[in-house]
């Protein structure tokens, strides 16, 4: 009898069914989560760079529309810096600081499902186990001196059936987990990154354009009353 035998749902007793539509939502979740990381997941460098590029040229509204276009934590921490590109060190940082504090809890979406099917799996699979012993031994009691080992033989099936499905469900579970929170980790990691690249930028470069520019325009433009009057004679 193969061990993906349909049939073995019912000979393992009622708790195999909730084990069954465990494991549908836990492929279900870990799919979503995954195709979403994945997406999210951009080359941090090369997308910061061309930022760099764009507002080196003073296209700050080109810069801000190749953010919302790009998906990802990355670009949002970004946007925000540069919607607050005027804004002092301490405003910035924190303008940038809530972006990403509103980004983490998305990244880490249905994660905790995940976790939870893990732990729950192999209970579900004990409570299955003691569940077919109790028949068993029923099946025992039943029989009294005549009893034979096909009696017993239903409940330690049922049994066995919960145990290993239990762990069949837990094990991928635990390991889709593993994999989804290192996946958030680096995302966690390129977002930091990014907030700290795009906040030194702003300040040191792009306020600095800007302020040396104000500085060069008083300096040469001329001023009204500013020239003194010559005297006659």
């Amino acid at each position: 009898m193969s061990f993906l035998d349909l049939s073995l749902l019912g000979q393992g007793g009622p708790v195999m069914w909730v084990l069954l539509a465990l494991s549908v939502v836990a492929i279900v979740v870990f799919a979503e989560r995954a195709l979403y990381l994945h997406r999210g997941q951009i080359r941090s460098t090369a997308f910061l760079t061309g930022i760099k590029n764009i507002l080196v040229k003073r296209r700050l509204m080109e810069a801000i529309t190749v953010c919302e276009e790009t998906p990802g934590p990355v670009a949002v921490v970004v946007k925000a810096a540069l919607l607050h590109h005027e804004a002092d060190e301490s405003k910035l940082r924190l303008a940038v600081q809530e972006a990403a504090l509103i980004e983490l809890p998305i990244l880490e979406r249905r994660m905790g499902a995940l976790a939870a099917i893990a732990q729950v799996a192999p209970l579900l699979g004990l409570l299955g186990t003691v569940l077919g012993m109790l028949r068993a031994f029923h099946a025992f009691t039943l029989g009294g001196n005549y009893a034979t080992p096909a009696a017993l033989s239903g409940g330690m099936w049922e049994a066995l059936l919960a145990t290993a499905f239990g762990l069949a469900v837990a094990v991928p579970t635990h390991l889709a987990h593993h994999f989804l929170r290192g996946r958030v980790r680096v995302l966690t990691h390129d977002m930091e990154w990014a907030a700290n690249e795009i906040i030194r930028f702003v300040i040191h470069d792009l306020q600095g354009q800007g302020s040396g520019r104000s500085a060069a325009d008083g300096g040469t433009a001329p001023t009204d009353g500013a020239a003194p009057a010559k005297g006659k004679g």
